[in-house]
């Protein structure tokens, strides 16, 4: 199978890589509400919302991330990369 059209996501926290793969859907809340990112969306930069994110991961496996804030940017090259606060 050619993933080549699978979306590179990252999840960093001050302290540590939360998730960092491929990956076919992000949803998580935003400032404006919630949202889904998959393959070739859209550049978008945007705040994080408390909650939690949700991704399923190339092997269609489900990962939950709570967080506290943060931010998301998809880039024009199906890359997305999230920076987040963890709840404490």
């Amino acid at each position: 199978m050619v993933d080549k059209h699978i979306m590179k996501l990252a999840i960093y926290s001050l302290k540590k890589i939360l998730f960092q793969g491929k990956a076919e859907s992000v949803n998580c809340k935003t400032a404006l509400g919630e949202i889904t990112v998959l393959d070739h969306h859209r550049p978008l930069v945007t705040k994080l919302a408390p909650g939690v994110i949700k991704i399923i991961d190339k092997e269609k496996k489900d990962h939950y991330i709570p967080v506290s804030s943060g931010f998301l940017e998809m880039n024009s090259g199906n890359q997305a990369k999230l920076i987040v606060d963890e709840p404490v």
